[in-house]
């Protein structure tokens, strides 16, 4: 819209911009033109442009002089640490709970239903709650999870967005400076790629920087195993897991998706909550009735063994399950992530005391997955607790295949097995 006067810093200059153009655009200076404008209709006067710029300049002046005479920084790695997040307020109108007992059994609801109501007890609880995606207010979404929210809500609460996941994220940290919250359903996690920007350099790092929490959740519909090819099966959690400033979130079963999604939404910082799309419809279990939330960064003991540990989340959870009761024979512990940034070091170190060999399992790639980091973080903090070298069971290094045997191939699961007798053989 208009023409840049200086050098994108201080020190790159302008001697490769032709004069002319220069010449020609200080005629078109807008301001220069506006304030000549006002002068000309009588609302300044050359005096009153003068004080005008005199105090920018004081104000200029005053607020480096503050800069300049900073003490030097004294260096608290402790403090360092801490500052990435911004702290979460204390709420009293929400349950805390760590797992299913008999006093909160609740009703029997599959994946896509428990992330439903977290959702609408969510937008009943925050009326500064705004949700945003691509077709999620008449139509109810690609998955269908946001169905009749707009009839509820309506659709300045609920609001269609064009298709341009950079624009919606960075609205989403519009409203937060706000004071809102927001919800962004990405449709599918592979086209984050769009929004990698917003996600990485703003969502993540603007607490560090000035102080300014971004209260957004993105969700990421993810995963394969539903033929849907190269596009549209992706695992791209370990992308955002190195990020200072992000947490990351993936619940395996419906009573995690519900509690960790309302956790996620009253948290405010950044939070990327991966939901697998072949477990919407697939998987069922009893989810309390109850507004709750399960702390993030806790893992959960799905089982404990004494012969092995599978530690997994998503839907290596469930892989690891049927391969645990399909062999009885060996006594298998089994360890659910659930958040993946951060990690629950403590309970990935019980778990190797209970049994000595650990084997990593996702359905991401292996290479740059997350199980390489937990891997070596074993290796250097629990290294005489082994019997045997941590192992990862990953899908393989090439795209998610679209022909449905050849995804099976691809997956992890078509591995687990061999994995795991090598592994208790070694």
């Amino acid at each position: 819209m208009t023409f840049r006067m200086r050098g994108h810093e201080e020190a790159s200059g302008t001697k490769y911009v032709p004069q002319d153009l220069f010449r020609l655009w200080e005629q078109k200076d807008p301001i220069k033109n506006y304030e000549q404008y006002l002068i000309e209709t009588g609302v300044l006067d050359e005096s009153t442009v003068t004080a005008i710029r005199n105090e920018f300049k004081e104000k200029i002046e005053s607020e480096l002089a503050m800069g300049f005479e900073t003490r030097p920084v004294q260096a608290n790695t402790e403090e360092e640490l801490e500052d990435v997040f911004a702290a979460k307020p204390a709420m009293q109108d929400v349950k805390v709970l760590d797992r299913l007992d008999d006093n909160n059994a609740g009703s029997e609801k599959r994946l896509i239903d428990a992330i439903g109501e977290g959702l609408k007890q969510s937008m009943q609880q925050h009326p500064n709650l705004i949700l945003m995606g691509q077709d999620i207010a008449e139509y109810g979404g690609a998955f269908k999870i946001t169905e009749g929210f707009v009839q509820e809500f309506g659709k300045e609460r609920v609001r269609n967005t064009p298709l341009c996941e950079s624009a919606i994220v960075g609205a989403a940290l519009g409203l937060s400076l706000k004071g809102f919250k927001s919800m962004m359903e990405m449709q599918f996690a592979d086209f984050v790629t769009v929004g990698f920007n917003q996600i990485v350099n703003n969502l993540a790092k603007i607490h560090y920087r000035w102080g300014q929490n971004a209260d957004v959740v993105i969700r990421m519909p993810t995963g394969g195993g539903v033929g849907a090819g190269p596009f549209h099966s992706q695992s791209n959690e370990a992308w955002f897991t190195k990020v200072p400033g992000l947490k990351v979130v993936y619940p395996s079963s419906p009573f995690d998706a519900k509690g960790l999604l309302i956790a996620a939404i009253n948290d405010p910082n950044p939070v990327l909550f991966f939901e697998h799309k072949a477990l919407y419809r697939s998987i069922s279990g009893r989810v309390p009735a109850d507004y709750y939330e399960i702390p993030i960064g806790k893992a959960c003991s799905v089982r404990t063994g004494e012969d092995i540990s599978i530690i997994t989340y998503g839907s290596g959870v469930h892989w690891a399950v049927h391969y645990a009761e399909a062999h009885p024979e060996t006594s298998i512990d089994i360890l659910d992530l659930r958040t993946l940034a951060p990690l629950d070091y403590l309970a990935i170190r019980q778990s190797v005391e209970r049994t000595g060999r650990v084997l990593i399992l996702h359905e991401d790639t292996l290479i740059g997955g997350i199980g390489g980091e937990i891997a070596a973080w074993i290796g250097e903090h629990c290294f005489q607790l082994l019997d045997a070298p941590v192992m990862r069971c990953a899908s393989l290094d090439t795209p998610v295949p679209f022909n449905i045997e050849l995804e099976n191939n691809f997956l992890a699961k078509a591995r687990l097995e061999e994995n795991m007798l090598q592994l208790l053989n070694y």
